[in-house]
């Protein structure tokens, strides 16, 4: 018997539009690929990531004939073997021809497709015609709308047509990215030829409580005559096989491992992952192999009640070790998905780890992504939440829907299911939410799934009953969650299950300061926007430096922000919080900047102040909207389309370290009668708290000092807990305290700046400076004497004032010039040193601070 052999199908590609009179095809791009990709290439269309030109090219998105073909030659096939050509992903309506003959017809962008093609294939060395042609997903998908029209559409973003097509729901267009239907071949295809093959090969990976004892089962699917399988698991010069028979198509083998080298998340421990191998042998001969690399760990999400508060937690525990899950959500990181290269994903998630982010989640309406950065988050240890790919609406249910949803289910999570990195998945993105706000129905005590397909949401079947069933067969070691967000009686029950908090920018727009006061056992996603890079928005302007549309408020500007009342949103924050001014345009980049920055910083830092320890675990993990983006827009994302940090990227890394100290302001007012209006006693208090997020308990000294911000005097300098214990994985309240003033009620609190230090024999391991709110009734004061020394060898930066300043950041012309840290406050008396890689003694740094004269 003959090994397996693959061949890739990826030259001569060719494209063209059928429904035309002179169909005109030229070569592709690129394989994989998709129609505007090669329109680009081809110069056929603008490019839609700049100026306007998305509305230029919609065009493309409702051609009905996209079409593209290339010619392969038939290679020699045994007498007892089958040609199989497999598609692994057609976007999304295609029929495909090979030599004149209907082979597929597909209407899902998510499932790969295998046809046995061997009676059509043409004589040994002969060329054979593949020809697959695009219908327009999105005129399909209205045409789908009008044959349901008893089902209740609606949607968030996009619109209707989107419901009814399983395709990259944000190809409709999101309230970040633009719309771009696209089609084409967007996954590889490849000719395989062989008697028998491994389909399939996944692990089960039990550790017992002691994580001493692994056992893993290893699974092999298998089609054909071959009768046996031999198992390896690998790592470094540990080698463990087994060979097994074959029956009805499958084959397992029970490996053990003692003291197993455990995956660990980022910061925890170590990422080792074992080679999991099958090979398929006929007799003594080796016919086909498979190998995936898995992680050895134990994984929980614990719910469970909690002291002194209602509800319960929802946490993971990894190796028995509790986790706050800090991270960031995650959207396809461009709208061409084809075009992402391995260096484009490993570098998005060594950003997340190099800002101490543990996880990522996968949201809803984007694609399942690449396995290349599944890999990228198993090697650097990041965390992943995956969503099903439902998105802001109320899907149908027909019964042609359902039947591709499973399918889609079942190819997805076994591509999947052996990345370690891979601790949850949920059903949805806000489709609850969608539900509660357009009043559908939902009775939480009805139990029957058939009955839930009869009412006006009839999605909860996907959600509750169908996954529930896949997820039960494929993958029932790994937790299962009917939705993001899902939990108590309302999908923003802040008790039970994970929330999305949108009420900081959206919902009741309310202050960043109080995020503690809107927290939830999981926060899935919350945000502030804020504008990209400058270099960003010159690449979106058609005359870049030069555009008479390089301001903040026009045209072009605008229209690379997709959100609803944008303008009107950021003005509010602004206005709330911070002197800003339009122009330059560097300056309101900025000062967007420092407030997205102050207020993620703030979320995090309040919230990760509520992981208390054992039975006290009131929030345990925030997950910021959004990592990145997948155009050149302004958007909530902390780094942009071209991996360019935003400042709130180095503040949110700063609060992630192992260990912070925070503080929090409070005004406290009383009167000395329930009448009065003039006898009242106001009181301003600090709240000073340490977390130490670290498996050990660190003993330290927490020093407090204070400035007047306008007179720059230093009015205290205390220490106020020494040789502290802070035990481990969990937040440690230090003091109460007034802010420290020369006199009380005399206005000094409002211009008083508070700063906190945590030492650990002598060296810094924590600080904190905390400003009175809102910083723009703050009298900021324009430094003397603001310093930027450099090293001799370029590698770091030190910062010194001689008076408070807020929001100091370091800018340079260079693009690889790189900074660990960045927008900081300064106090008199201290250097902060950054820093810097890709810098020279004669790099020329400056600085933008809040409050800088122009």
């Amino acid at each position: 018997m003959a090994p397996r052999k693959i061949i890739p199908i990826d030259a001569n590609w060719q494209f063209g539009r059928t429904d035309v009179e002179k169909p005109d095809f030229r070569p592709v791009s690129q394989f994989p690929t998709n129609v505007h990709l090669d329109l680009l290439h081809h110069k056929l269309i603008p490019d839609p990531f700049i100026g306007k030109n998305e509305l230029d090219v919609q065009w493309v998105g409702e051609v009905r004939a996209w079409q593209y073909r290339t010619s392969f030659k038939s290679p020699t096939i045994g007498s007892q073997e089958k040609a199989v050509l497999a598609f692994d992903g057609l976007d999304t309506f295609a029929e495909v021809l090979l030599n004149d003959k209907k082979i597929l017809e597909t209407d899902n962008m998510f499932i790969p497709e295998r046809v046995d093609v061997t009676a059509l294939l043409n004589e040994t060395d002969k060329d054979n015609q593949l020809v697959i042609t695009f219908d327009s997903a999105y005129l399909r998908g209205w045409e789908r709308v009008e044959q349901i029209p008893e089902h209740k559409w609606g949607t968030w973003n996009g619109d209707h047509s989107r419901l009814a097509v399983r395709k990259a729901q944000y190809h409709w267009g999101w309230d970040w990215g633009p719309t771009l239907l696209t089609c084409g071949p967007w996954k590889p295809i490849n000719l395989e030829i062989y008697e028998s093959r491994l389909s399939d090969l996944y692990a089960n990976v039990t550790l017992d409580e002691s994580l001493n004892n692994a056992k893993i089962e290893l699974h092999a699917e298998t089609d054909g005559k071959a009768s046996k399988v031999r198992f390896e698991l690998s790592l470094g010069k540990t080698i463990l096989s087994d060979t097994v028979d074959v029956s009805k198509g499958a084959a397992v083998a029970t490996l053990s491992i003692s003291k197993p080298e455990l995956w660990y998340p980022a910061r925890y421990g170590k990422q080792p992952l074992y080679t999991a191998k099958a090979t398929l042998l006929d007799g003594d001969e080796e016919v086909d192999t498979l190998s995936k690399r898995i992680g050895i760990r134990k994984v929980e999400l614990v719910q469970k009640p909690l002291e002194d508060q209602p509800g319960t937690s929802f946490f993971f525990k990894v190796n028995n070790i509790p986790i706050f899950c800090g991270g960031s959500c995650w959207i396809p990181a461009d709208n061409f998905t084809p075009r992402i290269t391995n260096e484009k994903y490993q570098n998005w998630i060594r950003l997340m780890v190099e800002g101490n982010q543990s996880m990522i989640r996968i949201w809803g309406g984007g694609i399942y992504e690449d396995e290349r950065l599944l890999d990228a988050c198993d090697e650097q240890g990041i965390l992943v939440w995956v969503d099903f790919l439902f998105a802001c609406g109320n899907y149908p249910c027909n019964p042609e829907m359902l039947q591709s949803v499973e399918r889609e289910a079942r190819a997805n999570i076994k591509i999947m299911r052996h990345h370690p990195s891979i601790v949850i998945y949920a059903g949805n993105n806000e489709d609850y939410q969608f539900q509660e706000s357009e009043g559908l129905t939902y009775d939480v005590q009805d139990k029957d799934p058939q009955s839930w397909l009869k009412s006006d949401f009839p999605a909860r079947y996907i959600y509750e009953h169908l996954l529930v069933q896949v997820c039960q067969e494929l993958v029932p070691e790994t937790f299962y969650h009917y939705g993001s967000p899902w939990g108590g009686k309302t999908s923003s029950d802040p008790t039970v299950g994970d929330i999305h908090q949108w009420n900081v920018w959206h919902g009741s727009q309310a202050r960043y300061q109080d995020f503690d006061k809107l927290i939830g056992r999981f926060v899935s996603e919350f945000g502030l926007e804020a504008f990209p890079s400058a270099r960003t928005i010159d690449a979106a302007l058609p005359k870049g430096k030069d555009d008479p549309d390089r301001h903040p408020q026009s045209d072009i500007v605008d229209f690379h922000n997709k959100a609803d009342g944008h303008e009107r949103r950021i003005a509010l924050y602004l206005a709330e919080n911070i002197p800003y001014v339009t122009s330059p345009l560097e300056q309101y980049i900025y000062s967007t900047q420092l407030l997205q920055a102050e207020c993620l910083s703030s979320a995090f830092r309040l919230w990760r102040r509520q992981w208390k320890g054992p039975g006290r675990e009131y929030c345990s993990g925030a997950l910021l909207w959004q990592l990145n983006d997948c155009w050149p827009v302004t958007s909530w994302a902390i780094c942009d389309y071209y991996l360019r940090p935003k400042l709130a990227y180095y503040t949110v890394k700063r609060e992630l370290l192992p260990v912070t100290v925070g503080i929090k302001r409070t005004e406290h007012r009383h009167p000395k009668s329930k009448y009065t209006r003039v006898d009242v006693e106001v009181s301003t208090k600090l709240e000073i708290w340490a977390s130490n997020f670290t498996l050990n308990e660190v003993k330290v000294d927490c020093v407090v000092k204070a400035w007047d911000v306008e007179t720059a005097e230093e009015v205290y300098s205390e220490t106020i807990a020494s040789s502290q214990q802070l035990p481990d994985n969990r937040t440690t309240e230090l003091k109460t305290m007034e802010v420290p003033v020369k006199t009380s009620n005399a206005g000094l609190e409002g211009r008083t700046v508070v700063a906190a230090y945590l030492y650990q024999d002598g060296k810094l391991l924590a600080r904190y400076v905390d400003w009175p709110q809102p910083l723009k009734h703050v009298h900021l004061q324009q430094p003397q004497s603001l310093k930027v020394r450099i090293s001799e060898d370029g590698s770091s930066v030190t910062l010194s004032s001689d008076a408070p300043v807020k929001g100091v950041a370091l800018e340079v012309d260079d693009e690889d010039v790189k900074f660990d840290d960045n927008l900081v406050d300064l106090v008199p008396g201290e250097e902060v040193v950054i820093g810097v890689t890709g810098a020279s003694k004669s790099t020329v740094f400056t600085t933008r601070y809040l409050g800088m004269s122009s």
